[in-house]
């Protein structure tokens, strides 16, 4: 019998190899089309869905439709990491596409002005697929959408184009999706195994869902620290489309998910119209839905409540953002709860929904411009509220960092003013050219908020993700409200300030540790073979302060002259938006330049552990940070190849989030590696690792234990889910001595945390240079036995292991790339790793 099951097992796995799928599988009935669009297969040389496309023949397809369609224009807006083009096709009737630069400019206007006429005015709607390249299915439908929208014939179609403009986003994330094409692609056999342990649905670290720097870019809408999200971001601001689509997928033993979410998740600044709406679109889903037989649900799950997700984002922002999540075959057919999940299935599900949304804007259009029309009066109305006020944000020793976020509000077309003259608020001071002013009473009112604010009470205790992001607290930049009297005039082009060495010196340099860029500056200077000093004390100098981790070139005995390295030292500070001070004396009010609180740098050789047992996220981001923003190239060293490689070559290795990278040897390497003098960084759960391997003793503090009381089996997994802290921000005490702070002005420090590691302070106050305080919450949600937990606990730890170092971190200090706050925590640890 058993040898039976098996022979069936392995039948009914093989079994859809043999049933062929053309193009009709996924189109409507009864449709007639037009025989000059080709169809895909004759461009891409496969049927939809008999291989994983790829973007290289994604684009070609969809440039020959432009080519050959008269409903269709095509755009390269940019390209990606490695260079593949992020393209965007506009859909629309012949006639819309004669007349499109006036819809725009008329679409625009009407959310600008009180009063105006829609009635016929075409909707918008924004259709972005597979933003997660390993959930292909969305990309793989657009090539069967775009041939419909192109290539259909018929009253029905031409209606819909005609009162619709549909910019169509065939690959979010070019980059992802080529890798999973790869992947499953080369592990297809000719006859499909459905099989769930086949190679085929494991993909290798770091797999396809995100981009180069293996970013999850579903997380940026808001940030926009990317290539592809910058791309989607200008489209976006530049047509403020009604309805933006997001394709994906989930669990292959679920079915098909479409929004609204759980209500109660809701961002309380979305209004409830949206909502209302959407309930009102997802209708035209499940009867599209339920015409094909598929299974599907609503409001069950996911939220609406980050505004940095594809399916939130427009919320914020006048439109209505819908979320679709398909059960993934992660393949091309796997063995799934509900049957045998193929991949041509999963395509037409996302074609269906997606041909339903635009059913559902046109047939809705009319309510769901005059939404739009009517969110952004009333929040002209809310503007007008407020008068003259604005919020300040800068830091008097950082222009960069400040730049960093003004450039967000560039990118979401929020104005704001440079500061007329420096001015002191609240014990801070805002110096011109250094902050900036926003005013609130203009059209993106309502974003603004949404980005600077701070919540610390909720509807809900759950989240599908961070509950807090407030800028200027990711920045680590002072802010305030005030007025906009302080305010000089509008940005109209943003400016680093320019860097440079103030004048040629026989003597020394020196150049303050508070610029973001001051490390990229101090990795140019070591990796030129020139020697630098860092300041363990404050002290003057002609006059001037400089702080904790000022750093110091010395003239003579350089493998330099002096013209040479002043040239030298110039063109490197310019790039990095810093002024180096030429010294003519090393005679100074407090430490000497040729004190021994001056100690002597080493550049960096870094390890960065990526591979099995690494959350590829935390890896990522710090290969983002240093190779793109610093100009640092660390070495990516596989977990695998950890126990050949010689590890003499590097002084320092980073250990993001993992808790079984390592194996027993390999950690016995790292161990005779640290006593020999390196310094190990780690972060999050590397250092329940590190104490459970005794390389670092850590006193974990035990949680506050929380019994369940009064709560149901079917609510047990909302009462565990209300102990986890999903991101929010919390305020630390810094002592500024320290070597892990040099660079930060103030003695406050807003930290994102998404871990329930706690650890209990050291004895030796000097021990703990960085402590959450008593009543630490500054955004977000956080349950209140966690934050008793958290109270006066460390989120840093040093540890000596013979002549070497480990230095710890409970959390992510360069979380999503745009917690640039932060990011020097990190650098402090890779320049000034001997000095702790």
């Amino acid at each position: 019998m058993q040898r039976i099951a098996l022979f069936l097992l392995l039948f009914s796995t093989t079994l859809f190899s043999q049933t062929k799928i053309d193009l009709s599988y996924y189109l409507p009935d009864d449709i007639t089309y037009d025989s000059s669009i080709p169809t895909p297969k004759t461009i891409i040389g496969h049927e939809v869905g008999e291989w994983h496309i790829t973007h290289d023949k994604l684009v070609q397809y969809m440039r020959e439709l432009a080519e050959t369609s008269d409903r269709v224009s095509i755009e390269d807006r940019g390209e990606t990491f490695e260079g593949r083009p992020l393209i965007l096709l506009t859909i629309t009737s012949p006639s819309n596409h004669t007349n499109l630069e006036t819809i725009k400019k008329q679409h625009i206007e009407a959310t600008e002005t009180d009063n105006v006429d829609l009635s016929n005015r075409p909707i918008i709607v924004y259709q972005g697929f597979s933003i997660h390249g390993n959930e292909s299915s969305g990309s793989n439908a657009a090539l069967a959408l775009a041939y419909y929208l192109t290539a259909a014939e018929g009253s029905e179609i031409e209606n819909l184009l005609e009162n619709t403009v549909i910019l169509f986003d065939p690959s979010l994330n070019p980059d992802g999706l080529q890798r999973f094409a790869y992947w499953a692609n080369t592990n297809r056999g000719m006859n499909l195994n459905a099989d769930p342990n086949d190679r085929e649905f494991s993909e290798v670290w770091p797999g396809g869902r995100t981009n180069h720097y293996w970013f999850d870019m579903n997380r940026d809408w808001l940030p926009v620290q990317l290539p592809e999200s910058r791309a989607r971001i200008k489209t976006y601001h530049d047509w403020l489309p009604n309805i933006l689509t997001d394709h994906h997928e989930m669990g292959t033993n679920t079915s098909f998910f479409f929004q609204p979410g759980i209500p109660s998740r809701t961002h309380p600044l979305t209004p409830k119209m949206n909502q209302e709406l959407t309930k009102g679109i997802a209708k035209y889903h499940a009867k599209a839905l339920d015409k094909i037989g598929s299974l599907y649900y609503s409001e069950e799950s996911f939220d609406d409540f980050y505004y940095g997700k594809g399916s939130t984002f427009p919320d914020i922002n006048g439109g209505i953002g819908i979320l679709f999540e398909q059960a993934s075959s992660r393949g091309h057919v796997q063995e799934s709860d509900n049957g045998l999940l193929t991949f041509p299935f999963t395509i037409r599900n996302q074609f269906t929904a997606a041909l339903s949304t635009l059913e559902a804007a046109n047939g809705m259009r009319k309510e769901i411009l005059e939404y739009q029309h009517n969110f952004y009066k009333n929040a002209r109305q809310e503007a007008s509220k407020e008068g003259n006020k604005a919020i300040i944000f800068g830091d008097e020793k950082d222009a960069a960092k400040t730049y960093h976020l003004a450039e967000i509000l560039k990118r979401h077309n929020i104005k704001f003013n440079e500061l007329k003259a420096d001015v002191s608020i609240d014990g801070k001071t805002y110096k011109k050219g250094y902050s900036y002013v926003v005013p609130k009473n203009q059209k993106n009112t309502r974003l603004i908020n949404a980005m600077f604010e701070t919540r610390t009470t909720f509807q809900d205790s759950l989240f599908y993700d961070i509950s807090a992001w407030t800028f200027p607290l990711a920045f680590n930049l002072d802010y305030t409200e005030a007025s906009m009297t302080k305010a000089g005039e509008e940005v109209t082009e943003l400016k680093h300030l320019k860097g440079g060495v103030t004048s040629k010196s026989d003597y020394a340099y020196l150049f303050p540790w508070n610029e973001y860029y001051a490390p990229k500056l101090l990795n140019s200077i070591l990796k030129k073979g020139l020697r630098a000093k860092v300041s363990l004390k404050n002290f003057k100098a002609n006059g001037k302060s400089y702080d904790y981790g000022t750093i110091m070139i010395p003239v003579q005995n350089q493998d330099m002259d002096a013209s040479e390295m002043y040239s030298f030292l110039n063109t490197i500070a310019e790039e990095s938006h810093i002024t180096i001070d030429a010294m003519s004396t090393g005679l100074n009010d407090g430490i000497d330049l040729g004190s021994r609180n001056f100690k002597a740098l080493e550049l960096p050789k870094i390890v960065l552990l990526v591979g099995d047992g690494v959350t590829s996220y935390d890896a990522g981001e710090i290969w983002h940070l240093l190779d793109t923003r610093y100009d640092i190239v660390p070495t990516k060293l596989d977990t695998k190849n950890f126990s050949r490689a010689d590890l003499s070559r590097y002084n320092t290795i980073i250990m993001v989030n993992s808790n079984s990278a390592l194996d027993d040897g390999s950690t016995k390497k790292l161990k005779q590696w640290l006593q020999g003098g390196g310094t190990l960084i780690a972060y999050r759960n590397t250092l329940r690792w590190l104490n459970s391997k005794e390389l670092m003793k850590i006193n974990f503090k035990k949680k506050s234990s929380v019994k369940a009381k009064n709560i149901s089996f079917e609510d047990r997994s909302n009462f565990r889910g209300a102990q986890v802290i999903g991101g929010a921000i919390f305020e630390t005490t810094l002592d500024r001595s320290h070597p892990i702070n040099f660079g930060y002005k103030n003695d406050k420090l807003a930290l994102f945390r998404n871990t329930t590691l706690f650890v209990n302070p050291n004895k030796n106050s000097y021990d703990n240079p960085i402590q959450y305080t008593k009543n630490p919450l500054l955004s977000g949600y956080i349950s209140e036995e966690n934050l008793e937990s958290l109270a006066q606990t460390i989120p840093f730890k040093t540890g000596r292991v013979g002549r070497g170092n480990i230095i710890a971190f409970t959390d992510n200090t360069n979380f999503r790339a745009f917690w640039y706050g932060t990011n020097k925590l990190l650098m402090n640890a890779i320049f000034f790793r001997d000095e702790m």
